[in-house]
């Protein structure tokens, strides 16, 4: 079989393309090799999660975050 391109891949129906989303994203999350950060993005994420450690009251869940994203504006 030979390999689809990617004019090819985006003629396909919506559903087709979600899926062929799950498994490309399922592929990335199975791989057991962690992904590349640099040594900047380190930082940075070990200073938020010393600031959630601090403070964790501060933090805004997710379900309020949310709403507000999807609200009209």
């Amino acid at each position: 079989m030979a390999a689809l391109s990617l004019d090819d891949l985006l003629t396909l129906d919506v559903a087709s393309r979600l899926a062929l989303i799950a498994k490309l994203w399922d592929s990335v999350v199975d791989d057991s090799q962690p992904l590349p950060i640099t040594a900047a993005e380190r930082a940075l994420l070990e200073q938020r999660l010393k600031e959630d450690d601090d403070d964790p009251d501060v933090a805004i869940p997710w379900e309020v975050v949310r709403a507000d994203l999807l609200q009209p504006r």
